[in-house]
């Protein structure tokens, strides 16, 4: 006989595998619908010559989440609320801090998009990109430390830090200038800050990520750019995403998950747009 636990983790992972059919079944069927042309009886030999096959990739996250004791790290609720920004947005560019379990379906949800990957645990990236070689991932590395938070936190109030502008030339110690450059370069249309690890007083923790993405969004050409935060319960990931990405630019929040729509400060009309209006 199975033990609650065990049935439990059965029917998690069976709504997952729904819940992923039915979003491949939905790309599918948009693609489709968006590109449909009335066709002529007699312009096609059969009713093969006007089906799709589903996409590689779409195919091997099928494959990978039906065949793997594992689940995503963030729950439904929590999916769903990205999901319904990417329906909107995809094709996008969609940058993601951290590789994890739910990497292909990031990927997946961006279908014929870019999304970009940030990862530094060195062996993980390794062993991700053997085993899921259509990820675009890059390993990166952090020179802070989760208990300096408290000290970050006050350096953050300083003027130099209220600047906009590329991380790179700003002279705020909490921007991150050794990205590799695409993470510069790329006007990003949706981010997702789920790493480094910064729990149980352990690890470089999330506070320079968080500042700057703030600056990549605030400083994007034109347009908004939908940052989502995970483990929002923690004291770092809520004290700087408010602090650096604004209150005034969240949107809502589920379960652990908090989201922002930060728009460009390029583009408002008035040169002094406070850091957070």
């Amino acid at each position: 006989m199975k033990s609650k636990n065990q049935t439990s983790m059965i029917n998690l992972k069976l709504m997952v595998l729904s819940f992923f059919f039915l979003l491949v079944l939905y790309v599918i069927l948009r693609s489709n619908y968006s590109s449909f042309q009335p066709i002529r009886r007699s312009s096609y030999p059969s009713f093969l010559s006007i089906c799709n096959k589903i996409p590689p990739s779409l195919a091997t996250s099928l494959v990978h989440y039906a065949t793997s004791d594992v689940i995503p790290q963030q729950d439904l609720h929590e999916v769903s609320r990205t999901l319904r920004v990417l329906e909107k947005k995809s094709p996008c560019n969609f940058l993601v801090f951290g590789l994890g379990f739910d990497s292909l379906l990031w990927a997946s949800l961006n279908h014929m998009g870019r999304t970009v990957f940030l990862e530094d645990n060195k062996n993980w990236t390794k062993m991700v990109k053997k085993q899921m070689p259509s990820l675009e991932v890059y390993h990166v590395s952090y020179k802070t430390d989760i208990k300096q938070a408290d000290e970050l936190l006050y350096k953050g109030n300083s003027e130099e830090c209220k600047v906009v502008g590329d991380p790179r030339s700003s002279k705020c110690p909490l921007a991150i200038k050794n990205f590799p450059s695409i993470v510069y370069e790329t006007e990003w249309d949706v981010i997702m800050v789920d790493a480094p690890v910064g729990s149980y007083n352990r690890g470089p923790g999330r506070m320079n990520t968080i500042y700057t993405v703030g600056l990549l969004a605030k400083n994007k050409e034109d347009g908004e750019t939908d940052v989502f935060v995970h483990d929002i319960e923690r004291k770092v990931e809520n004290s700087f995403s408010r602090f650096f990405l604004c209150d005034a630019y969240i949107t809502e929040e589920v379960g652990r998950l908090r989201h922002f729509n930060i728009p460009s400060h390029r583009t408002i009309a008035s040169s002094h747009t406070p850091f957070c209006p």
